[in-house]
């Protein structure tokens, strides 16, 4: 299959052959090891052209059709997750939102930075008391009230890709509405964050090392009118899909790199006077993964046409990130069990992949709260608490003896 895109310079390239990252891949171990991302990484991955595929020409991108994008995002998940996951949510989820909900003044400043490497965005939603639940954030954009207007934004956002070493952050917040504005409750704020009222702080994190990860506090920290657009929650939802289709290619690339460590070490191995890969439990393992893997890629692509054609693909990328996601740790732990002793070695590439396997499945919205909004989707009502007797339609409550050995008063009537 031919398929062309071009590169930073406008020439054409052919995709006969894809996107790969083999510095990055023999740095991984590295990365990891130190909770760094090399500069190597970052010069190889705007010399690839990365940053500019999810994006058309006339915003500075190359237009890259949907199956180049997923063929890139998996090479370079495989490659290096944490390296993937910095450089992917700058450059796709980022970038999206901006080029979506941004005004053309602030699109035009804002994104040629992002898709050519000067300058990397996190986008803020978790606080410290607050995760999926976007009904529990509490930062907040404010009118500045000073002569020149604009706006200030004040809170704490945890747990961010990106927080440490971000240049630009793209915040959801709360707006703080004057009299007769009914516009909507929520925003979204383009925060320069190399202000002296802005405080970064990092958090030590189990898997994806590499990836800058931490919080953003802000004190009144100053907004230019077209760094505010007010946005319905419910639309913004849509935007943040980008987010879990980015952790489904991550779950792809995870699960393929551990496959590939399994099949060398069960080759290599000899136990019992034979490779591993002779034993029928090894091999059947081995083949569940690869169909596995290979089920979830279909869905991925399929979900990429479709969200690149314009079409709202939210309900099918909820889907695709509960199965890519979870789907990675079985396969993980499928290597890990082939390595044996190996595998659990702290150091170990699969020991590795397993930790940043976790990551995929609680990052940018847990599992367990997107199958609640699956299961919406089914007809089943909102996911909401409502309280609910238990006792009383069954009779239970109707215990002859109270707890004092008693009748139950209930009882005597």
């Amino acid at each position: 299959m031919v398929r062309t895109q071009t590169d930073m310079n406008g020439d054409r390239l052919d995709s006969r052959t894809p996107l790969t990252f083999p510095g990055i891949a023999a740095r991984a171990a590295e990365t990891d090891a130190t909770g760094r991302i090399p500069r190597e990484n970052w010069q190889e991955i705007v010399d690839s052209g990365y940053l500019r595929l999810f994006h058309p020409p006339e915003l500075g991108g190359t237009g890259a059709d949907p199956l180049t994008q997923s063929e890139a995002m998996e090479a370079l998940a495989r490659a290096c997750p944490g390296t993937y996951w910095s450089v992917t949510v700058s450059a796709l989820l980022c970038a999206k939102v901006i080029a979506t909900y941004g005004s053309p003044s602030a699109r035009e400043r804002l994104l040629e930075p992002l898709l050519s490497g000067e300058r990397l965005a996190c986008f803020a939603v978790a606080e410290t008391t607050a995760g999926s639940d976007s009904g529990t954030l509490r930062a907040t954009v404010r009118p500045a009230g000073a002569p020149g207007g604009g706006f200030v934004i004040r809170g704490e956002k945890a747990r961010i890709t990106n927080a440490p070493d971000a240049d630009l952050a793209v915040v959801l917040a709360r707006r703080e509405r004057g009299p007769g504005d009914d516009g909507p409750e929520w925003c979204l704020a383009f925060v320069d964050l190399l202000q002296s009222t802005v405080r970064r702080y990092e958090v030590p994190h189990m898997g994806l090392r590499g990836m800058p990860w931490g919080g953003i506090v802000f004190s009144d920290t100053p907004l230019g009118e077209d760094d505010v657009v007010p946005v319905p929650i419910e639309e913004l939802s849509e935007s943040m899909a980008w987010g879990w289709l980015k952790n489904s290619f991550a779950g792809i690339g995870v699960a393929e790199a551990a496959l590939a460590a399994a099949v060398r070490h069960a080759q290599e191995r000899i136990s019992f006077g034979r490779p591993l890969a002779h034993m029928e439990g090894v091999q059947a393992q081995l083949a569940e993964s690869r169909a596995q893997i290979d089920a979830t890629r279909l869905l991925a692509q399929r979900a990429a046409r479709e969200r690149a054609a314009g079409r709202s693909a939210r309900a099918l990328i909820a889907m695709l990130k509960i199965y890519a996601t979870e789907m990675a740790v079985e396969v993980v732990a499928r290597a890990v069990q082939i390595h044996g002793a190996a595998g659990v070695t702290s150091g170990h590439e699969v020991e590795r992949l397993y930790r940043d396997a976790q990551m995929n499945v609680i990052g940018g919205f847990t599992t367990n709260r997107l199958r609640e909004q699956v299961a919406e989707g089914l007809g089943l009502g909102a996911a909401v608490y409502q309280p609910f007797d238990w006792l009383a339609p069954t009779g239970l409550g109707q215990d002859p003896a109270g707890l004092d050995g008693h009748p139950h008063p209930a009882a005597a009537g």
